[in-house]
């Protein structure tokens, strides 16, 4: 037996699981259907998502769509489809670009969401009306094996950590895997195509829609007006292809289940840093009552917006790691200083320029006057912040942060209190990274 038919003996669920839940699937349908009926409500339940089209791993979500006609004006339909929602789930409401409702059936979660039935995408009236055709595709695309080599795809995705549309993930959601397996065929055939992708590389299956401009386009076959791959970050397409290389050349079990990485100690983590010649820093926000979806984007965006902070200010980054704990964003970095002199050479206009505000600002300056450098003034001066931390807690509230994010929540640790009480295997993989299969 080779090692992706042992990988598949792994992950592809019995038939007893699917069985029970399909049972399960069923009655949640049928209570839908007569929750509406009871209450004249018109609509078409259809299921949706990777239980939906056979593709699905363990344990996996309930996708329940309820289809509208066309003629309901929206807000009626979120607000009947929200309705529905309390009364057969008793869930939470979420909002993202589309309202729906989010609870428990049986012990298997299930987004329950209202959407248009429409006859094609041309004419879209919310954010998930394509999601029924997505699923009609695929099951009319991919035969019982081609499923399985899916199935063989999302869990290389998920061991190399680029599976997950979500915005911490910025990788490849499970509609984009099948729709990669229906053009390459196979899971070899996906990993041996990424070998020629490059930045903007596009593919089109059904029909290619208007030029976009992303790290990879994968034009969507029901809707080519959309980019399926439209979350793929940058890096996390150079992950995969980088996998997709190594497994290719040495295929292992490890690329599917990677080991758990154990942390250094914190006597082996003072000395990479010392080896490194670098400094740590660490940001902690309280965590925002927020859709954690959106935290993670914000997350993100804090990340890039205090390392830009830090090289403005010339600390320099050298790498950044970030984490969501149960009530903390944690951002810590590895710069390579963190104390900077007291002064340093602030240029002025050139020498041939007015430059009298310049000359009367600077006259009495403690440091010395002005002097003439590479034909403009300059002088010494004064740094504003002599520390990271210190600039940190002065500037992270205008640096363009989240907007979630509270900067008075925020706590910055130096070199020597990250060492002794910031996360160690947060520490470890911002001092020595690796790539998943490595570890």
């Amino acid at each position: 037996m080779n090692l992706e038919d042992r990988v598949l003996e792994k992950i592809v669920p019995s038939a007893e699981l699917v069985s029970s839940l399909q049972d399960k699937a069923d009655r949640l349908e049928a209570v839908v259907i007569k929750y509406a009926a009871d209450h004249g409500i018109d609509v078409e339940v259809r299921m949706a998502g990777s239980f939906s089209k056979g593709t699905f791993l363990s344990d996996p979500d309930f996708d329940v769509f309820m289809m509208f006609p066309d003629n309901v004006p929206h807000d009626e339909l979120e607000r009947i489809g929200l309705k529905i929602g309390d009364e057969v789930l008793h869930g939470e409401r979420m909002f993202s670009d589309h309202p729906y409702t989010r609870g428990m059936f049986e012990g298997v979660e299930v987004d329950l969401v209202p959407c248009y039935r429409l006859a094609s995408t041309e004419k879209l009236r919310s954010a998930v009306d394509r999601t029924p055709f997505h699923t009609q595709y695929i099951l009319s695309h991919l035969t019982d094996d081609q499923k399985n080599q899916v199935r063989l795809l999302k869990r290389f995705m998920k061991g190399i950590g680029t599976y997950g549309a979500e915005q911490d993930s910025r990788g490849f959601s499970g509609y984009l895997c099948e729709v990669l397996v229906v053009h390459y065929g196979s899971f070899r055939g996906v990993l041996e195509g990424s070998q020629k992708w490059k930045d903007n590389t596009c593919i089109a299956i059904e029909g290619k829609g208007p030029a976009m401009v992303a790290p990879l386009v994968v034009y969507d076959p029901v809707d080519p007006r959309r980019n399926v791959a439209s979350a793929v970050h940058e890096d996390t397409m150079g992950l995969f292809i980088a996998a997709a290389k190594a497994y290719l050349a040495s295929p292992d079990m490890k690329f599917f289940f990677p080991a758990e990485r154990p942390p250094l100690s914190k006597r082996e983590l003072a000395s990479k840093a010392e080896n490194h010649g670098s400094r740590l820093l660490t940001a902690i926000f309280q965590k925002p009552d927020a859709i954690e979806d959106n935290l993670y984007s914000q997350l993100w965006k804090t990340q890039y917006a205090l390392c830009r902070k830090l090289n403005e200010f010339s600390f320099n980054v050298l790498r950044s790691v970030h984490d969501m704990k149960d009530d903390r964003l944690v951002i810590m970095f590895e710069i390579e200083r963190d104390t900077l002199s007291k002064t340093y050479k602030h240029f002025g206009p050139p020498v041939w320029v007015k430059s009298d505000s310049f000359m009367e600002k600077w006259k009495s300056n403690e440091y010395g006057e002005p002097f003439i450098e590479d034909g403009a003034w300059a002088v010494i001066a004064e740094r504003m912040y002599f520390t990271a931390k210190e600039m940190l807690e002065d500037e992270a509230a205008v640096a363009g942060i989240g907007r979630d994010l509270d900067p008075d929540t925020m706590v910055v640790l130096d070199h020597a209190r990250t060492l002794e009480s910031a996360d160690a295997l947060m520490m470890t993989e911002l001092l020595v990274p690796k790539l998943p299969w490595e570890v």
